[in-house]
Order: structure tokens, then sequence, then C-alpha cells
């Protein structure tokens, strides 16, 4: 596996650098101030971690300014475990410092957070040096998701934390100023790996999933795995209510690492849009994220096995009823789905994901039907891309730029492509050199000079 890791698009990067003035093809819009960072596992030269979700987080950031990309640098994020220090300490308790940050990078209320599911968010600075572990002033006792949800009109952040001992998850909302100003325990059967989550505008949805804690396998790799008697069910509850409970709803066994959005429509249901792995699916992903194949795009998963791919699903839940219906959108592998966050919790016309070698548009109002293709060439990987809107007044929905890192198979070049959200089909507004080859790594903001 070792060997693998330093190969193509999985290849590690085995230090930290600096360029400035980076080459530009095409024309960066002036609009587009601020910076592009992305997060992902990048092990220190000569570590080999048991599974590709194990790797120290390493943020790779581009500055744009005035039509120029002034730089890019790349910079571990200075964790407990960089530092060599164990998660599990010899009381049995954890260390919540002690984690990759490896995943996701967001900005809320001014900190600019690296995140990982296991532990506390790390900030860094716009330049990217660490400033250290975040528990919000000691109020934050448990773990932090990497994928918490902004809501656009309260500004408040939703998030949870899961973990492998009681409480097995805890929900947490900090308002729009960063305090923490909410906190409940979630009842839920066991210790369940919970990626994502959504929200709506009164509502939390949660994922209560069959790939379950394995205490075997600590040590050894990633100790979660498809348990085929968890069960499956999605959970919806009033977030403005601080004691609501949870309506559950079964659904067919299945795996969501990653959801596009989630609504309540004019009946009052909710309906969740996110990406589907079977029973088969998931074992196959996650066979190969625990090997030697790098599983962050579908297509590299396909090619090893007919299996290993998510599609576009959708749950309809009616809390009033108590009634569940799903749907397929869409027969293509795709992951990463994104979309405009100032419909983040409202209905949204459209969702971008990535199929490893392009960036797929579904539009909402035609069936979530595919109305935008960007296809790059067979030999280059492209990651998921971050929607940045046109400049502030009123505008289409797709008005706006999508920002994604590319990479050759091969392991010799990456761009980040900025492209006009509004029609994938023409080329990109702007191409950026990169000055090294990024490796294929998980997920990534924009993070504007002057956020709105």
């Amino acid at each position: 596996m070792g060997e693998a890791r330093q190969l193509g698009v999985d290849a590690v990067v085995p230090d930290e650098t600096d360029a400035v003035d980076l080459p530009v093809t095409g024309s960066l819009p002036p609009e587009l101030t601020g910076r592009y960072f992305r997060n992902g596992p990048n092990p220190l030269p000569g570590e080999n971690p048991a599974h590709w979700f194990g790797g120290h987080g390493m943020l790779h950031g581009v500055r744009l300014r005035t039509g120029r990309a002034e730089w890019y640098r790349n910079r571990w994020v200075r964790t407990g475990k960089l530092a060599g220090r164990p998660q599990v300490l010899s009381d049995g308790g954890r260390d919540l410092t002690a984690v990759s940050a490896n995943t996701h990078v967001i900005e809320h209320a001014g900190r600019i957070l690296a995140l990982v599911e296991n532990g506390l968010p790390y900030q860094v600075t716009p330049e990217l040096d660490t400033v250290g572990a975040v528990d919000f002033d000691g109020q934050l006792t448990t773990a932090m998701t990497a994928h918490p949800k902004q809501d656009p009109v309260t500004g408040d952040l939703h998030f949870f934390g899961y973990g492998v001992r009681p409480p097995y998850l805890t929900y947490h909302r900090l308002d729009a100023s960063g305090r923490l100003v909410h906190s409940r325990e979630i009842a839920v059967p066991g210790g369940t790996m919970m990626h994502d989550f959504a929200i709506t505008e009164h509502h939390v949805v949660w994922l209560d999933l069959p790939v379950t804690f394995q205490p075997h396998l600590v040590g050894k790799t990633m100790p979660y795995q498809w348990d085929d008697h968890y069960g499956a069910r999605l959970g919806v509850m009033r977030h403005d209510r601080p004691d609501a409970p949870v309506c559950w709803f079964d659904i067919e066994p299945c795996f969501i690492f990653h959801v596009g959005n989630a609504h309540e429509d004019t009946a009052g249901r909710i309906v969740l849009d996110a990406v589907r792995y079977s029973r088969a699916d998931f074992t196959a992903i996650w066979r190969m994220a625990g090997g030697a194949t790098n599983p962050a795009g579908p297509a590299a998963a396909a090619a090893a096995s007919p299996e290993g791919t998510a599609r576009l699903h959708r749950w309809t839940l009616a809390p009033a009823t108590g009634t569940v219906t799903d749907q397929p959108l869409d027969d293509r592998a795709v992951e990463f789905p994104t979309l405009d966050d100032d419909r983040v919790g409202r209905s949204a016309r459209y969702l971008y994901t990535t199929d490893d070698t392009a960036i797929v548009k579904y539009d909402q109002a035609h069936g979530a039907g595919v109305v935008g293709v960007h296809q790059l060439d067979p030999g280059t990987y492209i990651g998921e891309a971050v929607f940045v809107p046109a400049a502030p007044g009123p505008r289409r929905e797709d008005d706006g730029w999508l920002l994604s890192i590319t990479t050759r198979h091969d392991g010799t070049a990456s761009q980040l492509l900025v492209l006009d959200a509004s029609n994938l089909a023409v080329p990109p507004v702007a191409a950026i050199d990169l000055p090294r080859a990024v490796p294929a790594g998980f997920h990534g903001s924009w993070i504007p000079d002057n956020p709105t």
C-alpha cells in the first residue's frame, strides 16, 4: 500500500511549499477575491497509514485577487496527532486534539476551521498556519463532524459529534457569532459512522445507517464495518425546539457519505437528496479505501470492481404520517454533491457532482436530470466543485463559478479550474497552473475577503 500511495493521483506530497504569481490561462473574474482552500489526507514521508482516511490533514490554498492568482501554498495542519500524541489515553479516554483534521475546511464567524469527524476542529490562519484546537471556550466536549451546515438565513452553524461510547450522538449549534448555544444528546442504539447529515429551515435530518464501530479492528484499520444487524433509518427533528423528539423512518439498508441537500416541501414533507451506496457498493469502496486505491473518484472504484459507486437518490419523509418514499434520480456514478450555499436547507434547483473526470450538473426543475457536464480527458481527475456566487445582488441560482482542482492521473500536474456554473459545456473561464501535483483529497471552501 505504501508504494502505491506514491503514484499518480494518489501521490502524497512530501513537503510544504510556496509559489507566487501563478500562470493563468483565460481571465479570472475580478469578483473572485479571496482564498480557495482544500483539505485531504497526506501522511508524513515514510508513514504508511492503515487506511487512506488516516493521513494527516494537508491544506492546499490559492489566493485570488483583482484578476490575479497571487499565491499557492500547502501546509500540514499541526495537530496533536502530527506531533505524535495518541488519541486513546492510558485511562481509556480520548484526546480530541490528537486527530488528523484532514477532511474539510470552512469559515464561520471569522474562524477558519480544519475538520475531521473524530475530534475537535483546528483553527488556521488565512495563510494556512495552525492556530490550535478549538473547543468554543470549553463548551464542546465531543467530536465535531466534518460536514456542519450553516443556515443561510440565521447564520447559525448546525453540527454534531458521534462516538464509540455513550453519548453516541450529540447535536450542537453555534450562533452567527460563533458561540456554542445549544447541545443535546440524540438517542441511537450504538456507535455508527455518521459522516454527514442535513438541515432544513426547521429540521435536522439524521442518518442512522448500518456501518458500526468494531472494537476488534482498532489499531488495524478504520474500525467501522457494514453491520447487517443494525438496520437503517433516517431521523427528522425540529432544531428550533430544544427538546423536540426525533421521528424515525426505516429505510432500505444503504450508506450515505455525502448529502446533496434537504428542504421542506409545500406539503410539510422533508425531501432529502444524497448519494447512496448499496451494501455491495459500500463494501467495495471501503475495501479499496483500506488498500492501495484512492476511492475519491467513482470511476476509480468502478475500474477495480463493477461495484463501489454511489448514485443520486431521493427520500421523501412525511412526519405527519410516518411514511417514507424513495426513488433513484440517476444511474450515473457520482460523488461529492455541492450547491449554492445560499440554498442550504431550502429548495435548490441545482446540484453539482463529480464522476472522476467530469463535473455533472443536475436540475431539480427537470426531475433532477443532468443538464450540464464539464468533461475532462480520461487522463485527468477532477475533485469536488465549490460554487461561488457572482457579484452581490439579484441573480439566478447558477449565476456564479465552480472551483475545482484537477490532477493528471500520472501525477505530473494540477490546475485550479474556474468554470461558468451556468454553462458547463463551455471551456473554463480560467485555469490556474499549480506549482505541484495536488493529490486527490476531500472537501474545500471558497473564503471571500469580505464574506456577507
